[in-house]
């Protein structure tokens, strides 16, 4: 059950890295060597992670994001993680 993660992966529904089998199995992140919870985003190779900027919204109510840059690690969630 070793299976490679890909590159970039988005919460998005509208984005072309949005994989729901993928998510709904349950990826961690981390960033700067800290595990994230709220991460809409990432791209391993450019090393970024978008993460909602507080409650703010855009004008079509999708939630506003940041886009931090450092070292990211991905990983599939155990089954009794998740």
């Amino acid at each position: 059950m070793d299976e490679t993660l890909p590159d970039r992966l988005s919460a998005d529904p509208e984005s072309p890295f949005f994989d729901p089998d993928l998510l709904q199995r349950g990826v961690g992140v981390r960033f700067k060597g800290v595990e994230k919870t709220n991460v809409e985003e990432y791209c391993v190779s450019e090393g970024w992670i978008r993460v909602p900027a507080g409650n703010s919204k855009d004008r079509r109510g999708r939630p506003m994001t940041l886009k931090l840059k450092g070292p990211v690690e991905v990983w599939l969630k155990a089954e009794s993680e998740a």
